[in-house]
């Protein structure tokens, strides 16, 4: 941790993957202007730093799982959140607040030069309070933006008699069957009565991504991707499912993992 200067600010890094926080360390470790850096992995943490540590500026990555970007507003209150700077791989949810001008944020993946933009940004609301208090105006709005639209962080699977809330978080992937779809979890296998479109418009498009018509694939249970012919690939899970990976829906793999293949 860096000893913090006098006219120095104090920044909190709030992301639940270590290596995109520890990218936004590096990076704010070469501003001068920077002094104590913390660090939450999650929500709560975070919630906690903000009350305890009082930093300035929080760059805050809005897709985590349990208390997302968006609950650690709401839990901590639009009045006492520092100002901020959303992080994120996808900005349905902040273009609105954003086009404002009041805060700003930083698209998954982004480049240094981008990452300078929001900071010095950030630099010079801090000094002007005008600027704060608009972005404070903001964040009230957003934290009275209804939650309906929120992603799914469970699913409700009905078998017989019995009723199972099963932890979005445990799919592997996703195949389509019919009027129905099969949620593989491991070595198990849910039917659930939906079409594989309706459930993919309610999942985390950070967490899921489309690979065949007919099936979504959890990006964190890929172990590995198989070249096959004519520019399509064979995905290999860490469950041993395979399944693969259409030309048509390739792009959109590419772009969720920020690179090409």
């Amino acid at each position: 941790m860096k000893v913090p200067s006098p006219k120095s600010i104090r920044v909190l890094v709030v992301d639940d993957e270590q290596p995109a926080r520890q990218r936004l360390l590096d990076l704010l470790r070469k501003d001068a202007r920077v002094g104590c850096i913390h660090e939450a992995e999650n929500g709560l943490a975070a919630v906690d730093a903000i009350r305890d540590e009082k930093p300035d500026l929080v760059f805050l990555d809005i897709q985590m799982p349990g208390l997302d970007g968006w609950g650690t507003l709401a839990e901590v209150g639009a009045d006492q959140m520092p100002l901020t700077i959303f992080v994120t791989a996808y900005d349905r949810h902040a273009i609105r607040a954003f086009e404002a001008n009041a805060l700003d944020y930083l698209p998954k993946p982004y480049s240094d030069e981008r990452f300078a933009a929001a900071l010095a940004r950030a630099h010079e609301r801090l000094a002007d309070d005008q600027y704060r208090d608009f972005g404070q105006q903001v964040f009230q709005m957003m934290a009275r933006e209804p939650a309906a639209d929120a992603f799914l962080d469970r699913i409700v699977v009905k078998s017989g008699a019995t009723t199972r809330l099963l932890p979005v978080a445990e799919i592997d992937w996703i195949e389509s069957s019919g009027v129905y779809v099969n949620l593989h979890t491991g070595s198990k296998t849910h039917l659930h009565r939906t079409s594989l479109q309706e459930l993919a418009g309610r999942l985390d498009p950070t967490r899921f991504v489309r690979v065949h018509r007919s099936a979504i694939v959890n990006l964190a249970s890929i172990l590995h991707l198989v070249s096959l012919s004519h520019g399509e690939f064979e995905l290999v899970l860490k469950n041993g499912a395979r399944t693969r990976v259409s030309r048509s829906y390739r792009a959109e793999l590419e772009k969720r993992l920020g690179q090409s293949l």
